[in-house]
Formats: C-alpha cells, structure tokens, sequence
C-alpha cells in the first residue's frame, strides 16, 4: 500500500490533518492494494507505483476540508486513504444494495466520479437547511429533489477542489456534469473498467469519520501517464538580464527622508503654561547626533555648514541601529 507520501517531491510538507490517516476500515471486497509496482495491480494500470497521484491525493485533501467544512460549520479533520485499483463492477458490488450517489465529473472532457454515501447526503442536507446533522441511520430508497441539488453543489466544489490540486502537475480543466442521484446509470463508465479510487476521510470532533470517494477511471489518467511516472523536480527559473537592470534601476531611484534629532529637552508642565514670546528653551547636544534614513537610525554624524546651509558630516556607519 501506498503509505505517508513524501510530499517533498511537490515542494509540499504534509499538513497535520494528512497524516491522520490510518488506511481503509471499510475498503470494498476484491480491492487490489497497491504494491510496489508489480504483480497483478500493475497489470491493471500503466502508472507504475502511483505515488505522484498519492501527493495530488494529499494535496486535494485539504481543499476536501473547505468543501465540507463550509456545511458542518465546525473544525474538520481530512486526510487522503491510500490509492486503490479495481474494476468498477467489483466496487460497486462491495458498497451492496446501500444507496449511493454517484456524481459525475469531467476531466478534460473525460470522466470520473465523486462518490457519497447516502447517510453522508442525508446529514450534509440536515445541516443545510439548518440543522444539527445528527442523523439517524435510515435505509434510505431514493434520493429527494432537495438531495439532487445538494449534491450537484458539492460536485461542483470538489470538481474545483481536484482542479487546484492537480495544478502543479497538469493544468487539467475539471468540471461537474448534471446527474439524478440514485441512478443505476453511470455515463461514460462501464462496469469492466478499470478506475483508481481515492479515498478522503473527513470527521469533526469525537464524530465517526465518513469518506468520500473519487474515482479515477484508467482511461481518463492515460493522457497524463508521462506527468503521473516522473518525479515532479522544481526547475529554477532563468533570470531575465534586462529585467533584473530594470528592477535595480527603479530601486535605487527610490527616494527616502534623511533627518537627524539635535537634542530632545524636556521641561516640566508648569515651565510649559508659562511659556510666552522671547523666551529660550536650552539645548545641549555632543559632537555627534544620530543621522535617520527612511525611520531607521544609519549611523552618527558631526553638524555643519556647506555651501551656507546646515549638513551634517557623516563620521559613523553603524549599521541598523534600532
């Protein structure tokens, strides 16, 4: 199985939630975990090891976290499951006659599903409409109109969460198909199929954790196959020559106030109400006094004249002084 992604390849560290998983308690009968690449799951798929679907797995995992997080209005705690490789016909013969909704979305025009259960839509439907999501188990038959609707905005946003996640890879364009939930049907997808499930696990407080499934049919990755075996290696960037001139010169033309404090008396309130026309206040300042450039003190300096107006000599540089 594939177990704690090193997320270093993507320049990523795992976020805490991510490494809450613990791998699958209720995984479909006939599912073939992956391996090290060989034996009968890599007949199944031209992907090889599958780690770099692992990192984007992880990576989705916290945008799954937004997603549902917006519903139960409370903290949420996600995490990727382990990739697994069947055949379509055999997952849905290990979920049973349980009600289960199937949502279509598209990736680049090709499929792939979004799979709930129907306890999980019967909460998240609860809470929509402003309750506390406490459901009690049912053995639903079918799905209501107000279900459909649900579930065509969580599509949505996961179609948009799996997006994101697979930008640093492959600037794939996801998008979420219409669909009536509770449909034996599933367009563009036959039983014989062979699709890579993963798994994201999703629990608030002391909550028994639900999991919702994407579907990645093998057809569907095929055009990614060359992005999906290579290890993602960040490349520096050539810097642009005439760029870098450009930027030095309009940084040095930056303009920043130059001060200098002489001397800073203080008197007493009363000294200060009594205060009028003619009166002198002392001062008393040593040969040097610091010199202040854009609020920050640069160094010291002796006061004098130059040309007839006041300067000061620069006789210190000290660096940041403050």
């Amino acid at each position: 199985m594939v177990n704690e992604p090193d997320l270093s390849d993507f320049g990523l560290e795992p976020d805490a939630t991510e490494r809450r998983g613990r791998g699958r308690t209720d995984s479909p009968v006939g599912v073939t975990n992956l391996g090290a690449g060989s034996g009968a799951a890599g007949k199944l798929h031209p992907f090889g090891d599958l780690h770099t679907l692992q990192h984007l797995s992880a990576r989705a995992a916290r945008g799954v976290r937004q997603v549902f997080e917006g519903y139960w209005r409370s903290e949420t705690r996600t995490w990727a499951e382990p990739l697994e490789v069947l055949r379509l016909a055999d997952y849905r013969a290990a979920r049973g006659d349980k009600l289960t909704a199937y949502l279509p979305l598209t990736m680049d025009g090709r499929p792939l599903l979004v799979v709930l259960d129907s306890q999980f839509v019967a909460e998240l439907l609860d809470l929509f409409f402003g309750g506390t999501g406490d459901v009690s188990p049912t053995l639903a038959l079918e799905f209501t109109p107000a279900a459909d609707v649900l579930a065509q905005r969580v599509a949505a946003a996961m179609a948009r969460t799996l997006q994101g996640a697979w930008e640093p890879l492959a600037r794939a364009q996801f998008g979420a198909e219409r669909c009536e939930l509770g449909s034996n049907l599933i367009q563009g997808i036959e039983g014989d199929d062979v699709v890579i499930s993963t798994r994201f696990g999703l629990a608030r407080g002391s909550a028994k954790p639900l999991f919702v499934d994407v579907l990645y049919p093998v057809a569907t990755l095929k055009p990614h196959t060359v992005a999906l075996t290579g290890k993602v290696v960040a490349k520096p960037a050539e810097v642009d020559a005439e760029w870098r001139t450009q930027l030095t010169r309009a940084a040095m033309g930056v303009r920043l106030p130059v001060r200098s404090v002489l001397a800073e008396p203080t008197i007493s309130l009363a000294k200060l109400m009594d205060l009028k026309e003619g009166d002198v206040i002392p001062i008393s300042f040593g040969p040097d006094v610091p010199i202040v450039i854009g609020g920050v003190a640069l160094g010291m300096g002796t006061v004098g004249t130059s040309n007839g107006r006041a300067a000061i000599r620069i006789s210190k540089l000290e660096g940041p002084l403050l």
